[in-house]
């Protein structure tokens, strides 16, 4: 009688885990994370590490042999890949920060308390982000037209002679930087405009109480308040532009004389124009290093002042 009533008062022994409840508990969220794993691995991974390998082989015609790296000693001399990047730098220096720097007065122009009817105007300023690339370039390619494009018919009407937006090289520049303003500045506009509608009224006012004129206002309180997301959208515009293609693709072809040739362009003529996939490859992991190396730097000079 005493046995059975310490047995019953001593504590249940642990039972292990049956196999049913482990693989309930452990393996369920493996079964819904697997298929999206198994996808990024196919059509991210895999693409990528086969990328890396192919662009250590040479390509003549149908036959792929090893090189090792000689496709990355060749990009070294390739004066077309450094035109290529130098071209690319010069849209990335040139147009991103005055397309940001529009986007930011149009920001703080649509934030206006002043503003009658923000929504309609808001939603128009973003309606070009909506339309496709190829679309909105075919639409320039006809505007900027040099012998029957509207802009030189309406410069005509002013007295101003035809300028050879598409024919010549510093124009050429000069119209593809045209278009990606249309296209992008009211997308990052709405970027800031989320962040300025989230600053706190407070410091506008305790900025005016202490005498600051609109300047001051915008200079000591509108731009550190919009840091954060200047380092988001300084980023992004540099990516997009490192990898620019489809709008001197439909544009300007990469002319005149190369002079819109970017590196997106030129990686996609040697792969699906000359069918040199090993170079365009090597291309395509430069092109990686260098995005990263601006990223990493970006985030540095910016980053911590935000």
């Amino acid at each position: 009688m005493t046995a059975l009533v310490e047995r019953a008062g001593a504590p249940p022994a642990h039972r292990a885990p049956s196999r049913r409840g482990w693989t309930g508990a452990r393996l369920a969220p493996y079964l819904f994370v697997g298929p999206a794993l198994l996808l990024f691995a196919a059509f991210k991974l895999y693409p990528i590490a086969w990328s890396f390998w192919l662009s250590l082989f040479k390509t003549d015609g149908a036959l792929q042999t090893f090189a090792g790296a000689a496709n990355y000693r060749r990009l070294v001399a390739d004066p077309l890949f450094w035109s290529a990047l130098g071209n690319t730098a010069t849209i990335l220096l040139v147009q991103v920060p005055l397309m940001l720097a529009l986007a930011i007065a149009l920001a703080v122009a649509l934030n206006s308390p002043l503003l009658a009817v923000k929504g309609f105007i808001r939603l128009g300023f973003f309606m070009p982000m909506v339309t496709g690339l190829v679309a909105y370039g075919l639409l320039f390619a006809v505007l900027l037209n040099p012998q029957s494009g509207l802009v030189n018919w309406a410069l005509g009407l002013a007295g101003i002679g035809p300028v050879p937006w598409l024919t010549h090289g510093l124009w050429a520049k000069v119209a593809v930087g045209l278009a990606l303003t249309w296209h992008y500045t009211g997308y990052n506009a709405v970027i800031y405009l989320s962040r300025l509608q989230a600053l706190p009224a407070d410091h506008y006012d305790a900025a005016a109480v202490d005498g600051a004129g609109a300047w001051q206002r915008f200079r000591h309180v509108t731009l550190p308040g919009l840091r954060p997301v200047m380092l988001l959208t300084i980023v992004m515009s540099t990516i997009g532009t490192l990898q620019l293609f489809d709008e001197p693709y439909v544009m300007t072809g990469g002319g005149p004389d190369n002079s819109t040739m970017t590196l997106g362009l030129y990686l996609y003529a040697n792969g699906f124009k000359f069918f040199d996939f090993g170079y365009a490859s090597a291309i395509a992991y430069a092109l990686t290093v260098i995005i990263g190396i601006l990223g990493v730097v970006q985030f540095k000079v910016l980053g911590e002042r935000s």
